[in-house]
């Protein structure tokens, strides 16, 4: 059952903590430690754990992120070294299970799922986890560069097109006119795009993208909970002063 606040709804982004422990007790630990500071969302980077290709074990770990104390949503990530991750599968097929092993079982929110495979298997997905109310965050991560415009949007576009219910771009910004590359395409993508957008300009750079990308669309923004999982994410802490104060200053109150 999806509990707890859903991406797309709500005036400002969601803040999504990432766990990225690598044993069940550390996993635990760091679930904690995050549930402290209160997220809207945590992002199991399940890419992490030594006992990934074991289902029993990652259902027995969901479940239990999953049951937390604040019924918080979780998003299940497992993501290949093709994707900047740490998962090294042997085929598309056996991601595919530990995934669905992850919604059907493990009862996670939703699944992040790289745009860099390819439709069929995104269809499949799909066909895995029909008997449950898991949402698709289709994903597209460039890691050294941000692409123009129309590619990112197109890519946002096909998330759409291939069935995902989210629709996510994280690109590496070496410039501040990447970084408002991203934001216009954040601000098009919601005249053109029929799903919830998620935008992040990674690294030192990139960080107004993670600050203000709500004011043009973003449904998420990431924050250190605990430890980081990607470059340029700030404590949840912070993150959280600054979009109250962006909020309570556009709202004129």
């Amino acid at each position: 059952m999806l509990v707890g606040k859903i991406v797309g709804e709500g005036e400002q982004p969601l803040v999504c903590t990432p766990l990225v422990a690598k044993t069940q007790e550390t996993i635990l630990a760091e679930l904690n430690n995050i549930l402290e500071k209160n997220p809207d969302m945590i992002e199991w980077r399940a890419d992490y754990f030594e006992d990934i290709t074991d289902l029993a074990k990652v259902v027995s770990v969901a479940r239990q992120i999953v049951e937390n104390k604040n019924g918080i949503p979780v998003i299940f990530t497992l993501r290949s070294k093709r994707e900047g991750g740490y998962f090294v599968p042997n085929s598309p097929e056996e991601a595919l299970h530990i995934i669905a092993a992850a919604c059907n079982e493990g009862g996670v929110a939703y699944v992040d799922y790289e745009l860099g495979n390819s439709p069929e298997q995104l269809r499949k997905l799909r066909q895995l986890i029909k008997g449950t109310n898991a949402k698709i965050i289709a994903s597209f991560h460039d890691f050294t560069m941000t692409p123009d415009k129309e590619t990112l949007l197109s890519k946002l576009g096909d998330a759409e097109k291939y069935g995902a219910d989210v629709a996510k771009i994280a690109v590496m910004p070496n410039s501040l006119e990447d970084v408002l590359t991203v934001l216009a395409v954040t601000l098009e993508a919601q005249k053109i795009i029929g799903i919830p957008v998620i935008t992040v300009a990674m690294g030192p750079i990139g960080v107004a993208t993670r600050l203000l990308g709500g004011i043009f669309g973003s449904a998420v923004t990431f924050a250190v909970g605990h430890e980081s999982s990607a470059p340029g994410q700030i404590p949840i802490e912070e993150l959280k002063t600054v979009l109250t104060i962006v909020q309570k200053s556009m709202s004129g109150k």
